[in-house]
């Protein structure tokens, strides 16, 4: 079996751009983070950016030169540039305000103006902009007061969608904001728990295709006509859709979420009747998703327990699939699959989890790996740390607990505000379920997770002490109430939609913190923090690590100056991976 630095530097690839001919701009992380690289039509990746950050990129339409997105250490406070397509060119300021957030960048079809969502007014609300390239003129085109997403311009132009986030969990406004004679139209305007995608739009401009969840438990693909305002549902299922269309009107490629296994299909958009079945290179997750503008080419990121995140190019016409990426270190053959099972929990919900064994005949010890979000999903995905841990004989089980996402609306609902100590519960019954498997030691189990999964290994460490070995948390929350007080003015108001408000719920927020039982905290713990976190502000991870200290509870603490919201640098994971592994097999043993 592969080394863990092995495993480690085997590389990550999402397409960026799709052209007409299909050349694919791709995001890579060979040289250690994420850098743009150009692959030409049947050719080999040609390295464009060298750049001390992880970067984004996409084609300026009619132009040759691509946008470049980068922030500072990790900041996600993204700044515009633009790049000539050759390797090393510098990038060219254009948008470049380092104290604020430029994000959602979308091109009109032509490449004449620049739209992005800005927190420029007063820091906290995502403002709708759009920008001359010719002449740099900017004008803020849609403010309602809180966090926008811009999701694209209509073929002709007149149109401008925006995606906005209300005061309820889980639910967000689509708007079609009128650039020729201002205004905005709001889609479903009665609707208010129901997510909406992006539109794909008609070539005319006068109808599009968007997911939703509006009347029902999962998002299916409705079509909306201007004329009206009327829509209604073409393509429905029992699991999440999203769809991605081309301005020539040629194709939907649409992407369904089933039980957090990918498919693939290609619609036709006249009739929305199934065309192809693309095949996807393995059972796994796909991200990503582009359409070229000529509807020639579909471009996706894919990634499964045996395959690593790469780019990979489909031909609409005939379905045939290739990779535009492979990474230099090679996979090792030896990987393992999981298996999808549920579980009953405490009130009889049934809870979907993953399971990695390992290939021993003695009972192996359990590392319980807890996703973020909480409006998330833990997917059947490449992670080299999990596929390590089972080579050395340790079990890996990822439950997606009660308020994951894709499982409908009712179950993303499950843990919102008062009832987020049901999640933990959640964890509690999975751990009593497993104690039933043949082949694992559940009384050693240690816990792991990043940012809200963070959240859950300190909740589950504090509310049921005896259970676990031990605990790794990533940029965890350990109190409600600090981390809503000084996460970033611009993310407050949409994480208190969800966990509660400091002003009406400030009690539960107290109760539900881990640092507030910290002192029934007695499992080691293990932490990591990026210095420059915008979301979980590293404090919440030094006051958990200073209160345990204190209590003579054996706790650790990474801190890296040059990250935020967990680790993307590839040097750091090298550093901090290890680590865990060496924490973990000394609390558990093999």
């Amino acid at each position: 079996m592969a080394s863990l630095r092995e495993l480690l530097e085997v590389s990550w690839a999402l397409p960026a751009d799709i052209a007409d001919d299909g050349t694919a701009l791709v995001r890579w992380n060979v040289p250690g983070s994420f850098q743009l690289y150009l692959v030409p039509p049947g050719g080999d990746p040609v390295q464009l950016t060298d750049l001390g950050e992880p970067v984004k990129g996409m084609f300026v339409p009619g132009s040759g030169r691509i946008l470049l997105s980068m922030d500072a250490g990790g900041n996600e406070r993204a700044q515009l540039y633009l790049l000539d397509p050759v390797p090393g060119a510098t990038p060219e300021p254009l948008v470049v305000e380092p104290e604020l957030l430029h994000e959602t960048p979308v091109f009109d079809a032509i490449g004449s103006r620049l739209a992005y969502a800005c927190n420029r007014a007063n820091g906290r609300d995502l403002d709708v902009y759009v920008r001359s390239l010719e002449t740099g003129e900017e004008t803020c085109v849609f403010a309602p007061g809180s966090y926008c997403e811009v999701a694209g311009f209509s073929p002709d132009g007149r149109w401008l969608a925006v995606q906005s986030l209300t005061e309820q969990t889980g639910d967000n406004d689509l708007h079609l904001v009128d650039l020729v004679g201002g205004g905005h139209v709001l889609v479903a305007p009665d609707e208010h728990d129901a997510s909406f995608g992006p539109p794909a739009w008609t070539p005319d401009s006068t109808a599009f295709h968007f997911s939703t969840s509006s009347g029902r438990d999962t998002a299916a693909i409705a079509r909306y006509e201007l004329a009206t305002h009327a829509w209604r549902y073409v393509i429905e299922s029992d699991w999440d859709l999203e769809v991605v269309g081309d301005p020539a009107g040629t194709v939907l490629a649409v992407h369904t979420n089933e039980d957090g296994y990918s498919r693939l299909d290609l619609h036709d958009p006249a009739s929305a009747a199934l065309e192809r079945r693309i095949a996807l290179p393995d059972e796994g997750m796909l991200d990503a998703l582009l359409v070229s503008a000529n509807g020639r080419h579909v471009a996706f990121g894919f990634s499964s327990p045996r395959l690593t995140w790469d780019a990979w190019l489909a031909d609409t016409s005939d379905g045939a699939v290739h990779r535009l990426t492979e990474s230099p270190t090679r996979i090792p053959a030896a990987l393992v699959a999981p298996t999808l099972e549920r579980y009953a929990s405490f009130d009889g919900e049934s809870i979907p989890f993953l399971t990695y064994r390992p290939g021993r005949s003695e009972p192996a010890p359990v590392v319980l790996e807890i996703h973020g979000g909480p409006e998330a999903q833990r997917h059947p995905m490449w992670i080299p740390l999990v596929q390590y841990l089972v080579s050395q004989g340790f079990a890996v089980v990822q439950p997606n607990v009660r308020g994951s996402t894709g499982y409908g609306k009712r179950y993303q609902h499950l843990d919102d505000g008062r009832k987020r100590l049901d999640t933990v519960r959640d964890v509690s019954a999975l751990h009593d379920r497993l104690r039933d498997e043949p082949g694992l030691d559940a009384d050693r189990t240690v816990l792991y997770g990043g940012s809200y999964g963070g959240y859950m290994v300190l909740a589950c460490l504090a509310f049921e002490p005896e259970r676990w070995a031990g605990g790794v948390a990533v940029v965890p929350i350990s109190s409600f109430v600090t981390f809503l007080r000084n996460t970033s003015a611009y993310r407050r108001a949409f994480r208190e939609r969800e966990y509660g408000s400091l002003e009406r719920d400030i009690d539960f927020l107290v109760e539900a913190s881990p640092i507030t039982h910290v002192d029934r905290i007695r499992a080691p713990l293990f932490l990591i923090h990026g210095a420059n976190d915008p979301r979980v502000p590293l404090s919440e991870a030094e006051q958990i690590h200073e209160a345990l200290r204190a209590r003579g509870v054996r706790t650790e603490l990474l801190v890296y100056d040059d990250e935020g919201h967990g680790l993307q640098k590839l040097s750091n994971k090298l550093d901090a991976y290890p680590r865990v592994v060496a924490f973990v097999d000394e609390i558990l043993g093999r």
